[in-house]
């Protein structure tokens, strides 16, 4: 049985709703709406509808023959959330909030994107459905990420560039939440990770469940018997989320989240969150917070656009504590390589999130044994990410 958070909106210490008291009613009506859609058969069978004719579910799990022979020890399977349409796992909880917003009578949503998988899902989600929608994203992330802009736009969405701050995903979601204060009325924010205030961890959580739900079958029925280890990245992490919330009842089986050790363990050189630091509040709700000492907002570093954020969702800083799941960090370098070694063994070019939980199963997998395995979620498809890695390698497109 999954975790839930408690009335409030709770893991243990962590969550809560910390928003100005204009959104307090809108976050009720929320919470109200999405408890009524999720027990509501025929809201169900069509969100499940359209993840398996329009989002491409389920996705496969595939096993890594030649990565495993490179590696030696164990067994490496990847569950294909790159295979989804829009090229990510974002789509989930895209569609998922869509509906809902029809169903409040939403004509107009908001979304925020870093690596603008979200933001390209929302747009998409939108234009299916007959929403406007508008896109809010640092600056920096629009040049990192200038392909999946323009797929925004090619779906009619309005991107709005946010030159706020550090110009990443932290600055876009607060103009995000102003732009949602002043258009309660006829506005939904589709928030695209597992942080905000409630009910946003656990809705977006249930939402990508499915990821965790198909990957508990398919394991089973190719390996066997259940991993020895599940990996994924955690920016704000709804993938992970998503595919530890099956196996989380299974104590034998190892959960590791995956952050972004950026390029040293300075403050304002990373974004492990676990690593560097420490409960706060931030957009909404209480968490684990990169600050400095007088308890301000760090900058943060990533090669990956997606795992660049100063906090992490609830859940997981629950799950931390609990010691249910460890979190690890690695580093640009080091997710780079990875990036290349799926590429020229598997044919499979991840996203630079992904490839942060490659590079973790390419340091551990050779420990293991050959009768273990490994199942590293593959959070999405690395084509927005390849004019970035050619211009940090210096190599001319």
């Amino acid at each position: 049985m999954k975790p839930v958070p408690d009335s409030r909106g709770y893991f243990g210490p962590y969550g809560g709703r910390f928003v100005p008291e204009t959104l307090m009613a809108p976050l009720a009506e929320l919470t109200a709406a999405w408890q009524d859609a999720r027990r509501d058969r025929g809201f169900r069978r069509e969100l499940a509808g359209l993840l398996a004719t329009y989002c491409g579910r389920p996705t496969p799990i595939s096993f890594a023959a030649r990565l495993t022979d490179h590696l030696g020890g164990a067994r490496v399977y990847l569950k294909r959330e790159d295979l989804c349409h829009t090229g990510a796992h974002k789509i989930n909880n895209a569609v998922g909030q869509c509906l809902l917003a029809r169903r409040m009578g939403k004509a107009r949503v908001i979304a925020e994107t870093g690596a603008g998988q979200h933001g390209v899902a929302v747009a998409t989600a939108a234009a299916l459905l007959g929403l406007q929608c508008r896109v809010y994203m640092g600056t920096e992330d629009e040049r990192r990420q200038a392909l999946n802009v323009y797929r925004m736009k090619l779906l009619g969405a309005e991107v709005v560039g946010v030159d706020a701050g550090a110009r990443t995903l932290k600055d876009a979601i607060n103009e995000s939440l102003r732009d949602w204060v002043s258009n309660v009325a006829t506005t939904h924010y589709v928030l695209g990770s597992v942080l905000g205030p409630h009910p946003y961890p656990v809705m977006v959580r249930e939402f990508q469940s499915v990821i965790g739900s198909e990957a508990l079958l398919q394991i089973r029925s190719q390996h066997r018997s259940l991993p020895r280890l599940v990996v994924a990245c955690v920016g704000g992490g709804s993938n992970a989320a998503g595919i530890f919330s099956a196996f989380v009842p299974y104590r034998q089986v190892e959960l590791v989240g995956v952050e972004a050790g950026g390029r040293g363990t300075r403050l304002g050189e990373h974004a492990a969150r676990f690593a560097g630091g420490a409960p706060g509040v931030v957009h909404g709700t209480r968490s684990y917070v990169l600050q400095d000492q007088d308890g301000q907002l760090s900058p943060t570093h990533s090669v990956s656009a997606g795992l660049d954020y100063p906090a992490v969702g609830p859940e997981h800083a629950f799950w931390h504590d609990s010691r249910r799941v460890s979190y690890v960090r690695v580093g640009d370098r080091e997710a780079l390589d990875a990036f290349h070694l799926l590429s020229e063994l598997e044919g499979i070019v991840p996203a630079l999130e992904s490839a942060h939980a490659v590079a973790y199963v390419a340091r551990v997998a050779p420990r293991m044994g050959g009768g273990e395995a490994v199942l590293v979620n593959v959070s999405g498809r690395g084509d927005k990410d390849v004019v970035e890695v050619a211009r940090i390698e210096g190599v001319t497109l």
